[in-house]
């Protein structure tokens, strides 16, 4: 693994998760450390459990400069609300950028 990959993940960046029960799924990453992140959904991943996973299993989408991402940045109160309308927006942007670029 790229250790260059690894270290650009910051908080407020949205990413996919590449293993496990949750493989595909966009998240918000709300706290990191060298080895673990921190992420959200505002779903099944909620601000008040966050899913705790390994950077390996992670991978950047983008750095997101909505107001949500701006209000994690700055720690000010998100509500999972918020976050499931923002993912939800950058999953349909996603999917339509893939179905239209074919």
């Amino acid at each position: 693994m790229d250790p260059e990959r690894l270290s650009d993940l910051d908080i407020a960046d949205v990413v996919v998760s590449t293993a496990g029960r949750d493989q595909g799924k966009l998240f918000y990453v709300i706290d990191a450390d060298p080895i673990y992140l921190s992420l959200v959904n505002g779903k099944d991943r909620t601000l008040e459990k966050p899913k705790r996973k390994k950077r390996k299993h992670i991978q950047k989408v983008l750095r997101s400069e909505t107001r949500v991402a701006e209000k994690i940045r700055r720690g000010d109160k998100v509500l999972n609300s918020e976050l499931r309308r923002d993912l939800a927006y950058f999953s349909r942007e996603m999917q339509s950028k893939n179905l239209g670029g074919s």
